[in-house]
């Protein structure tokens, strides 16, 4: 789709999928899973106000597509970010989990459209991480209310970010039907102040992430969820705080924060490093120069308070 609408120019994109699974021998299966998968998702873009192929594509067509997704990234030039799955485990066990895709040209990220599929209507749900949604109470489908999904969006500069619900059976896609803009949250009192964290304790460190919210005065139990979800809460005004302090050699990937970056940051909100420093995507694939993790804040307040207690745990923490 991305390579039709610049047909006038080379596409590209930076991901870590490629074609070497599915180009083995014993992945028969798995691609023609996919090549299915593909074309069944491509005749239903007239619903989003897309064309769809004139015919089916074939499996060389693409496997060749995958394999454009090899772009490193930089300082010059466009390039799109894409993250199909963004946190796998929540995917798996029907949890949170997102798709990313962001534009970067010449360094900076521009564009970010961060689909949510398992976004619960009510902010409480996003609790249950260790439930499936499957099990969660249905609501009716009507066009202001949903039981879970949406899509949020944001270009630099316009000091707006939107979502909308996902699209539910045979309805055509309307933006200005279903389109809400959304802010973060006006909260600025640490004692009232929601912050989330990674589910798992692989990819960040919780005790040090606790020892800052004690400093910092928080009070509530911190929300773990899998995935840029957590930008997306941060959006919406769901949470106040998203930090992120990974383990000593992990290096984070731009795919994993683009889109939801500039998302909370149209939408009225910060995003650092922990030293209180802009993210850098123009240095390849990850974000080089990190400041011990990342943090995330619905406003400047909350952020000064969070980046000066990162520095006080950290100088009586042994990290």
């Amino acid at each position: 789709m991305l390579s039709e609408s610049f047909s006038n120019q080379k596409v590209s994109i930076v991901a870590e999928e490629d074609v070497q699974t599915l180009s083995k021998s014993d992945s028969v299966g798995l691609l023609t899973a996919v090549v299915n998968t593909v074309n069944e998702c491509l005749a239903e873009a007239p619903k989003y106000g897309l064309q769809s192929p004139k015919e089916a594509l074939g499996t060389s067509q693409i496997l060749e597509a995958i394999s454009r997704c090899n772009s490193t990234g930089g300082r010059t030039g466009r390039h799109w970010v894409l993250d199909p799955v963004d946190g796998t485990l929540g995917f798996v066990r029907g949890e949170q989990y997102a798709v990313a895709l962001a534009l970067i040209e010449e360094g900076k990220v521009l564009i970010g459209v961060l689909g949510c599929p398992n976004y619960p209507r009510k902010k409480e749900w996003l609790n249950h991480h260790h439930q499936s949604y499957q099990s969660m109470p249905k609501i009716s489908d009507t066009s202001d209310t949903w039981e879970k999904g949406c899509v949020l969006y944001a270009q630099r500069g316009s000091g707006e970010a939107w979502m909308q619900p996902l699209i539910h059976g045979n309805k055509k896609h309307t933006w200005s039907n279903s389109a809400q803009r959304v802010q973060v949250s006006a909260i600025d009192d640490p004692a009232l102040a929601t912050f989330c964290e990674p589910v798992e304790k692989a990819n960040t460190n919780h005790s040090f992430s606790a020892g800052v919210a004690h400093s910092m005065g928080l009070k509530k139990q911190p929300l773990r969820v899998h995935s840029m979800v957590k930008y997306a809460a941060i959006a919406q005004g769901d949470a106040e705080i998203f930090m992120k302090f990974a383990q000593s050699g992990y290096k984070e990937k731009i795919w994993d924060h683009a889109a939801g970056v500039i998302i909370v940051e149209e939408a009225g909100g910060v995003v650092t490093d922990a030293g209180g420093h802009p993210l850098d995507f123009s240095r390849g694939l990850y974000l080089e120069g990190l400041d011990r993790g990342i943090v995330a804040c619905s406003g400047t307040t909350l952020h000064e308070k969070l980046i000066g207690a990162v520095y006080a745990s950290w100088e009586s923490s042994n990290l």
